[in-house]
């Protein structure tokens, strides 16, 4: 369900990939754990109809470019009268993840997964093309992790990450989910 003006809009959001066992295919998924984004109408429609744990903060983005190839962006959100951002900075032309690496574990997951009030596990599956991605030269960050996503994520803000990307995304199809049973 998409809501009217409000289809393009940045989003900042946690999350941890999984793969799972289907017939004899791994699916590649990722769940959420929080999302983040500008405009209350699209929180509201993704708690209410998806149970999706979404939070509208007010946001900007800023992409920098030269010669029409990006070069760094940086997010930012207020969130308990906090300013967090995440900024990467990039080298090089965005490119196909090489097959078989993390990066294209990571940019290449065509399955959502949900938690249900009920407690079951929603599965839904998400169409878009091959997303190009740029390597990462830096990565700066500041975010109130534990008034954000709870206590035990205080630490993981406080160093840089394994593996940082950027990707080109686009749009995506979202098909109705499942209910996966035990």
């Amino acid at each position: 369900m998409s809501v009217p003006f409000h289809r393009n809009f940045e989003e900042v959001n946690l999350r941890f990939y999984v793969r799972r066992k289907a017939n004899e295919d791994w699916r590649r998924g990722v769940v959420f754990i929080k999302e983040l984004v500008p405009r209350k109408a699209i929180a509201f429609v993704a708690r209410r109809f998806y149970n999706e744990n979404y939070l509208a903060v007010p946001m900007t983005h800023q992409i920098e470019k030269l010669q029409e190839e990006i070069k760094s962006v940086f997010y930012s959100w207020h969130f308990n009268g906090s300013k967090n951002f995440l900024k990467v900075i990039v080298s090089g032309c965005a490119q196909q993840p090489a097959g078989g690496s993390l990066q294209e574990f990571i940019a290449e997951h065509y399955w959502g997964y949900v938690k249900q009030r009920n407690g079951s596990t929603l599965e839904y599956r998400v169409d878009h093309p091959r997303w190009r991605i740029w390597e990462i030269q830096t990565v700066e960050s500041q975010c109130d992790a534990a008034n954000l996503y709870g206590e035990h994520f205080r630490e993981t803000f406080t160093r840089l990450p394994a593996l940082a990307l950027l990707a080109d995304g686009s749009a995506v199809k979202v098909y109705q989910g499942v209910k996966l049973t035990a």
